[in-house]
């Protein structure tokens, strides 16, 4: 490991704000989490030409709290390769199963989309599709293509799964002429088991530096709020730096449904303005954190 050094480091406990609980036993959101609901012309429109292609996003999937502020600006992530996952992490609200999609006219239709949305930069993730042997790798490919010949101006920004290490099917994944690549580490290595119980906290980090290796510019994000301390916070940034990750997204873990795993914490704006500061001295590019971050907040500053 590189020791890279961090200055002005501070127990995370001191700025933790305690869990309250609300009459239905969940986790009562602070102040700072609190958003306004998406409204307005814009915001319409972007769902309504959702609808009509019969696309899934993340916003609506992982129930987003920036939803209102990306859609309203006429943006948004959308999901390929369906909205059932074959992975069952305890933090995330899209749907665990056995997926029956397999659109081979989706790569179309989301060009299409995006078009007629005026996308200046579009981020595309997916679930995980580990029954595929290629993963999915070939829809991923096909779709960034499609929205390049479509309309040739627009950065894209691909959020790609876990290949469980078939780095084939990775390089197909991140051919297809897409600016960033992402790959979310989502926890520290410590809660990898109880977090993302069928992910590898090192096959992560290995995916990121092939990433970096093929020539792209790299990005990834995790949660906090989960029950980490600073020190592991700082190792992850060391880790993710000694792999030659361009941007990092930290934002508050929150709590989907009351199957999924508690709130440990609220992490106060000023902890995440002291992991922001960390992780510039370290030398990222970017690093988007605060409270309401998700991994495609800002995505178009990352280019």
């Amino acid at each position: 490991m590189i020791d890279l050094p961090v200055t002005n480091a501070r127990p995370q406990t001191e700025a933790a704000a305690p869990v309250k609980l609300d009459k239905k036993g969940r986790a009562r959101k602070p102040d700072w989490l609190r958003v306004k609901l998406p409204i307005g012309p814009d915001y319409k429109r972007v769902r309504a030409l959702v609808d009509e292609y019969n696309l899934h996003t993340i916003c609506q999937s992982g129930n987003c709290p920036n939803m209102g502020e990306c859609w309203g600006a006429g943006t948004a992530t959308f999901m390929i390769l369906g909205n059932t996952c074959t992975r069952s992490c305890s933090f995330c609200a899209v749907k665990t199963g056995r997926p029956t999609e397999y659109d081979t006219d989706e790569p179309r239709r989301v060009a299409e989309a995006i078009d007629l949305m005026q996308v200046k930069h579009a981020v595309l993730t997916s679930v995980n599709r580990d029954e595929l042997k290629d993963r999915g790798a070939e829809i991923w490919y096909q779709t960034v293509v499609q929205i390049k010949e479509r309309t040739p101006n627009t950065t894209i920004e691909t959020l790609i799964p876990d290949v469980r290490g078939n780095w084939d099917a990775l390089y197909r994944m991140i051919d297809g002429g897409q600016e960033v690549v992402s790959h979310n580490m989502e926890t520290v290595r410590e809660l990898y088991r109880k977090v993302r119980p069928q992910g590898k906290y090192d096959r992560s980090l290995e995916e990121l530096r092939r990433i970096k290796e093929y020539g792209k510019r790299t990005k990834t994000g995790f949660m906090v709020g989960l029950g980490e301390t600073e020190a592991q916070v700082e190792q992850i940034l060391k880790d993710l730096r000694e792999v030659g990750v361009d941007v990092v997204t930290i934002g508050q873990y929150l709590q989907p449904t009351a199957m999924h795993l508690a709130v440990d914490s609220f992490v106060t704006p000023d902890t995440f303005a002291h992991y922001k500061a960390m992780g510039m001295e370290l030398g990222f590019d970017f690093v988007e954190s605060g409270p309401l971050v998700r991994s495609s907040y800002h995505a178009e500053r990352h280019l």
